[in-house]
């Protein structure tokens, strides 16, 4: 019988009643699947629903909240506070992102050379960024820019005497917080190691033949051939960067301060929703950041395809 002959009587077979193909049973899949279905409903979509209604409200928590409307938002554009804020949160976003993706590189290249006890180095400068965020690091860190903390005992040690506590000091106090984020470099740093590791050695070979120095290599092999991983830690540190609030909050003690050179915009609204009970106001703050945030991420992708380098 030919192959035609043997597909019309398969079809005629099926048609007639015949054994029909069985499918997978999914059930276990979707068992397994519904305690993040439930965590995802419960924790993130129903809340951002309800966080999307109260931007519309003058809502206090202690009180039924009343429509609106737009006064929230009218409020945003002339709230002082909120844009010295946004300047802030610019500034720790730009500064210190930069600032952390070069040093966990730098730092990923000098991993990469082969050197003995790699999984011990490998750990001991992934730690701080487990424990950058928390609160007895921000809390060691505002001890040590204090004004008897240890930063200023060692400068007293090379003659440097009566110098003011860098927390306190409106100028000073966020490039302590900025030094903190670049200190936390450890999660950039493993994905930029395990990027290095992808990139085959023939082409550091063919250059050496061709007599290209290290830095000739590092520019024209490893950063091109590291652009997708540069993305990736890119978009990912700048959404982390903007959603930034422990440091601050700890530093400062919660008040922003100095002269709210500490403002983080996570801070104000904080300071908005639970401190003065205005939450409706602190909602329509959360959706101000998404959308800051999207925009960012947006313009990221976009820009991407002049500078990311892909294989295929």
């Amino acid at each position: 019988m030919s192959a035609v002959g043997e597909l019309a009587s398969i079809v005629s077979s099926r048609k007639k009643g015949g054994p029909k193909e069985k499918h997978p049973d999914n059930k276990p899949a979707m068992v397994f699947m519904a305690p993040w279905m439930l965590g995802f409903l419960g924790i993130t979509l129903i809340p951002m629903i309800a966080s999307f209604a109260l931007a519309f409200t003058d809502y206090s928590l202690l009180a039924p909240p009343e429509f609106v409307g737009l006064d929230n938002i009218t409020a945003m554009m002339a709230d002082t506070r909120l844009h010295n804020s946004l300047v802030v949160t610019f500034i720790y976003v730009f500064v210190g992102t930069p600032l952390q993706l070069l040093a966990a590189l730098l730092l990923a290249v000098v991993l990469n050379q082969g050197m003995k006890g790699l999984a011990f180095y490998r750990s001991v400068f992934y730690l701080p960024s487990l424990l950058g965020g928390s609160v007895a690091i921000a809390i060691l860190w505002r001890q040590m820019f204090g004004a008897n903390g240890l930063v200023n005992q060692v400068a007293g040690m090379f003659g440097f005497e009566n110098l003011p506590g860098w927390v306190s000091n409106p100028d000073t106090a966020l490039g302590t917080i900025i030094l903190l984020h670049v200190w936390t470099f450890g999660s950039p740093m493993i994905i930029f190691l395990a990027g290095l590791r992808q990139i085959p050695e023939m082409y550091y070979e063919a250059a050496s033949v061709d007599g290209a120095s290290k830095l000739a290599q590092f520019f024209r092999i490893t950063i091109p051939l590291l652009t997708p991983i540069i993305f990736f830690n890119v978009v990912l540190q700048v959404i982390n960067a903007f959603q930034s609030f422990t440091q601050a909050f700890v530093v400062s003690g919660g008040t922003g301060g100095p002269s709210d050179s500490t403002m983080f915009y996570t801070l104000y609204l904080y300071q908005k929703g639970f401190t003065q009970f205005d939450m409706g106001y602190a909602s329509a703050m959360a959706w101000l950041l998404l959308i800051i945030v999207a925009i960012f991420t947006a313009i990221n992708f976009f820009v991407s395809k002049f500078w990311v380098f892909y294989d295929d």
